[in-house]
């Protein structure tokens, strides 16, 4: 990539960023090339579609925590490694506020350029939750695709304001319905 054309990137990057933390993931796409200092047509050009765009802000946030699931795999105690997983992905899901229903329509749309990312992490909290099953840590009867669902409805419960201070005690419920054993929540 030329030196212009990456300066143009990390620019919209940053700018996207932060108009996508504040507006959330419907924010003007025009707003966002205006804010960044470049046309329209620059913008898609490094980003065609408004969810290649949400891909790029998405993907070190799921890179980050795909690999924290690798570590958290073969430390600690089950239970407490899927929980410490499943309160950071709500909490990265919820750095972009209305990123969760692209992010559950990705899962069965191969086209979307979501899609390897939310896939990479549905498995990773599968991997997560299934060796919590395995050591009887974790309830026997959900999936990681029931994961993925859980843990998205709990970062919707965190961008809806008249929820949001409810968020914490519902992570936890949700938690003690998961684990077999919840005193570990927390």
């Amino acid at each position: 990539m030329r030196a212009d054309a990456r300066k143009n990137y990390d620019q919209l990057l940053a700018v996207a960023r932060a108009v996508v933390t504040e507006e959330g993931a419907d924010a003007s796409l025009r707003d966002i090339a205006r804010r960044a200092g470049v046309g329209l047509g620059t913008l898609y050009r490094h980003f065609p579609t408004r969810e290649a765009l949400l891909e790029a802000l998405l993907r070190t946030s799921f890179d980050e925590l795909a690999a924290k699931a690798a570590e958290l795999e073969t430390s600690g105690s089950a239970g407490d490694s899927l929980v410490s997983w499943l309160r950071d992905f709500v909490a990265s899901a919820e750095n972009y506020r209305g990123v969760i229903a692209s992010m559950v329509a990705a899962i069965s749309d191969p086209e979307s350029a979501l899609h390897a990312s939310c896939v990479a992490m549905r498995a990773a909290g599968a991997r997560l939750l299934t060796r919590a099953q395995t050591e009887g840590a974790a309830r026997a009867d959900i999936d990681g695709t029931d994961l993925y669902a859980l843990a998205g409805a709990l970062a919707w419960v965190g961008d809806q304001p008249a929820l949001a201070p409810r968020a914490d005690h519902l992570f936890d419920v949700i938690a003690s319905a998961i684990l077999t054993n919840p005193a570990t929540t927390r």
